[in-house]
């Protein structure tokens, strides 16, 4: 059954949609009220709960020039910023706690026979959670609209393993991100299935600051390969760890948003969160 969580992300996704459509005709907080079915004053409690700023606010990160702005600001510096210009906190949280560990081949051949994994279904601010580890780290995290469909896909990837309902630590530190709880933080393993192209794309993926966005280009000239922006573009379509490696701060040189695996709609309110968090933060 749904929680008070999901329910409240679930009013937030449609009035981020229907802000995003409209965003050249400047909805008013009555006008999205009353998409999402609340009056007006219960809409702005909720939405500023949630996003910590006002809708009208938040429609300013959903604009296209927002998203200019950024990454004009970058100047090409991006992955460097965090250490040049000192960055540090929340800015930095992905790179400074997360750690990738590929897989051996003996740990996923055969289907991933040799591996126990263990999971659970979990809330998040942006949606229900499918969080999977196996005794080395975290090695699935996906947004589970449907749990069934959820749980297909994961299986999908280690068909033969031995699946056991349950939490781990590193499960429990992992769902601190959604909350952004450092007030004692641990490093956090992701132990993942991955080519070493794909697991040097997602590793450069945590070096992108929180609040900041960068695009597929970027990337493939920061692994020094500058002509490979379409196999980085695969290589993060197949990234099997949300939010912790944050896919969703990547778009089109133009601005626009590009595609998410688990929805347009949740990077916008991916991306507008966080510029909201730093915003608060002072950063």
């Amino acid at each position: 059954m749904d929680t008070q969580t999901t329910l409240d992300y679930d009013r937030v996704a449609k009035a981020i949609a229907f802000i995003a459509e409209h965003r050249q005709q400047q909805p008013g907080l009555e006008q999205v009220a009353e998409v999402v079915h609340l009056s007006p004053a219960h809409f702005q409690r909720l939405f500023t709960d949630w996003a910590g700023v006002s809708p009208k606010k938040f429609l300013q990160y959903l604009t296209l020039q927002h998203a200019k702005r950024l990454l004009a600001e970058e100047g090409g510096t991006l992955f460097n910023a965090a250490h040049e210009v000192g960055l540090s906190g929340p800015g930095r949280l992905h790179d400074l706690f997360v750690r990738i560990e590929g897989m051996t081949p003996g740990e996923y051949k055969n289907g991933g026979e040799a591996l126990t994994i263990d999971h659970h279904f979990a809330e998040s601010r942006f949606g229900r959670l499918l969080v999977a580890s196996t005794p080395k780290g975290i090695c699935h995290l996906a947004f589970a609209d449907d749990g069934d469909k959820a749980l297909e896909a994961m299986q999908a990837r280690f068909p033969n393993a031995t699946y056991r309902q349950g939490t781990s630590p590193a499960q429990q530190e992992a769902l601190r991100f959604f909350h952004m709880d450092w007030s004692a933080p641990d490093k956090l393993k992701l132990h993942l299935r991955g080519t070493p192209f794909q697991l040097k794309v997602w590793e450069t993926l945590l070096h992108i600051p929180l609040g900041r966005l960068t695009t597929y280009g970027e990337i493939a000239g920061h692994i020094g390969q500058p002509e490979a922006s379409r196999a980085v573009g695969t290589a993060i379509g197949e990234n099997p760890v949300a939010f912790l490696i944050p896919c969703h701060r990547v778009i089109q040189s133009t601005g626009e948003l590009s595609g998410y695996r688990w929805g347009r709609v949740r990077k916008q309110a991916l991306i507008g969160w966080e510029s909201a968090y730093l915003e608060r933060a002072g950063q």
